[in-house]
């Protein structure tokens, strides 16, 4: 099996775990997507300011996550779970997945599944080539908490019932394949948006071995979903971030 993906702790959780379970795993990493290149695509989409603003969010996050590091080390001991990189695992660094090199490793590969963490959106041509099973793990329920931030949003709108993870069949839209498993959690009041993803990615581990494992043995079932309405969620904006953590005490 290969997984893709840009690499990071949280993605190494799930590799980890994968390991485990399938030793033949091989790592596709990619080179993520420049700021300026993020930030140019989201203003053609939503306008400068939000743009901006969402942007100054994306840096508070990042440089806040040192805070949070205490709880970061609860998590990773409670789910028993590793964000080191195995030295082991066999490593192919590419430009992008939706580039020829891509193809050309996974023909050469062919794998019986690719399971994606933390990757770009594969475009319709990158898919069409793709012969086997393609998951994608998503720390958000779908269909209701698409795109960024699932269990962030989850808790804005008063649904800590959802707050959780999703591994799911990949297909043209933003996680809006095939539900496979999921996972539901509830967060520690020491949770913030700095570890939400760290918490559903250590409490994912085990639907993504599911997943693969099914997606192996050609039984790969829909699972049924509560009826809810299907929304992609964005970055909030550093304004409407703070005014909530402030007047809501959600961060």
């Amino acid at each position: 099996m290969v997984v893709l993906t840009q690499g990071g702790p949280n993605p190494e959780i799930l590799i980890n775990a994968l390991k485990r379970h399938f030793p033949d795993l091989v790592v596709i990493e990619e080179r993520p997507e420049s700021k300026r290149l993020i930030l140019r695509r989201k203003a053609r989409r939503t306008g400068w300011p939000k743009a901006l603003g969402q942007l100054a969010t994306m840096a508070v996050s990042k440089f806040g996550k040192p805070l949070a590091r205490r709880r970061a080390d609860e998590i990773i001991r409670q789910y028993h779970v590793d964000p080191r990189p195995d030295p082991s695992i066999l490593r192919i660094r590419i430009d992008s997945a939706n580039g020829p090199k891509f193809r050309q490793l996974l023909s050469e590969l062919a794998p019986a599944v690719l399971f994606l963490v933390s990757c770009r959106i594969l475009k319709p041509a990158t898919l069409r080539a793709i012969r086997c099973p393609v998951l994608n793990f998503h720390a958000g329920i779908n269909p209701a908490y698409r795109g960024q931030h699932g269990g962030y949003w989850a808790r804005v709108m008063d649904d800590e019932e959802n707050f959780g993870a999703t591994v799911h069949l990949v297909d043209a839209g933003v996680d809006t394949g095939d539900v496979l498993y999921q996972v539901r959690v509830t967060p520690s009041r020491k949770d913030s948006m700095h570890t939400y993803p760290l918490l559903l990615t250590a409490a994912g581990t085990g639907i993504a071995v599911r997943g693969v494992g099914a997606a192996l043995s050609g039984k790969l079932r829909r699972q049924k979903t509560t009826k809810q309405r299907s929304r992609q969620w964005t970055h909030p904006t550093i304004w409407r971030w703070f005014w909530i953590g402030i007047s809501r005490g959600i961060w």
